[in-house]
């Protein structure tokens, strides 16, 4: 099967690599939708996050099984989207569906005894039976996999705080994973402030429904933002990992509010009496959405279709990774998606 590999600073090219095999309860999937994520600073600057290699990238997709073991919750012909990660399914985490917080995560090649299946940017892939949901009929397969990263993170996170109409959202870092932010919280009906350095994003921003986009290095965000709100906001979300941007949700948060981080790289000072104890602030950290409520983020996406296109701004066969990473590079983009088979 065709795969992608790095093979330097601003490099990569297409592999071949062995058709993976499944044991125990993992399931054999054609990938057929791709979403793209945290890659592209392993391309461009040989960083790599999460479960990155050079010959092993990508972490979201949706498509159809191919082969499933006895007793698998699909079957063979099923649409699905693969949620992210390996984790072991049998710890206290991962039966309440926390499977992203799992500390005993599964090495899938040793499992299955295979060269390959670990990674999305593949024709093929393996993933636990129980991972995959299962897509409505009728649901483009590109607006599933959406349920991954693209709208996950940040609607699991919003779960948790419990987001509504009456709330106001600040979201930091309005990359494919802010951007989500946006949609999830225009859908819950909750007023939207987002804060972006790059104007293309700003713009995809306003366009998805956030109501102000403010540009730091105008200045003064902090007191603009106590202006808008009255007071600070009800929650604030990071999705950069900047420890500037994790400072501004702390200090703009109102008093019994809540703060969640979501990326993984960056360190911060947090000043625990006057940043939670005084304002009773609760900062949590979140990764994914529950498992539980993948089905209803499914039912959000099919009522938004317009918007969930508008989200997905590029769209590439495997072939033409480099240009996607150049784009994402760029940050002229909002969710990309590459096609395997194309």
């Amino acid at each position: 099967m065709k795969t992608v590999r790095i093979t330097g600073p601003r490099r990569c090219e297409l592999a071949e690599k062995p058709d993976p095999v499944i044991r125990r309860d993992y399931v054999l999937l054609k990938v057929e939708v791709a979403p793209m994520c945290n890659e592209y600073l392993a391309y461009r600057d040989q960083v790599y996050l999460e479960r990155n290699r050079p010959d092993s990238l990508g972490h979201e997709m949706a498509g159809v099984v191919v082969d499933a073991p006895e007793g698998a919750s699909v079957r063979p012909g099923d649409r699905v989207v693969a949620l992210c990660g390996y984790p072991c399914g049998r710890c206290e985490l991962c039966r309440r569906g926390y499977y992203s917080h799992c500390a005993r995560t599964e090495d899938p090649l040793e499992v299955c005894k295979s060269e390959s299946g670990e990674c999305g940017f593949a024709q093929y892939a393996v993933k636990p039976h129980w991972l995959c949901v299962k897509v409505p009929d009728g649901m483009p397969l590109e607006h599933a996999a959406m349920a991954c990263c693209g709208l996950g993170p940040t609607f699991g996170v919003m779960q948790r705080m419990g987001v509504e109409a009456f709330h106001t959202v600040l979201i930091t870092g309005l990359g494919a994973v802010g951007l989500g932010g946006v949609v999830n919280a225009r859908f819950r009906g909750a007023t939207v402030i987002g804060v972006a350095r790059t104007p293309y994003r700003a713009r995809l921003a306003r366009e998805l429904g956030c109501d102000v986009v403010l540009d730091p290095r105008e200045g003064n965000v902090r007191e603009r933002i106590m202006a808008l709100t009255g007071g600070g906001v009800d929650f604030a979300i990071d999705c950069s990992g900047q420890p500037d941007y994790q400072r501004l949700c702390l200090d703009v948060v109102g008093r019994l509010g809540a703060v969640g981080f979501l990326a993984e790289p960056g360190e911060l000072t947090v000043h625990v009496n006057d940043d939670l104890v005084q304002k009773g602030v609760t900062l949590m950290g979140s990764l994914d959405v529950n498992l539980n409520d993948a089905s209803r983020l499914l039912h959000m996406i099919g009522r938004i279709p317009d918007q969930i296109d508008r989200f997905v701004t590029h769209r590439f066969p495997l072939g033409r990774i480099a240009e996607a990473f150049e784009l994402q590079s760029r940050y002229e983009c909002g969710k990309v998606v590459l096609y395997p088979w194309r």
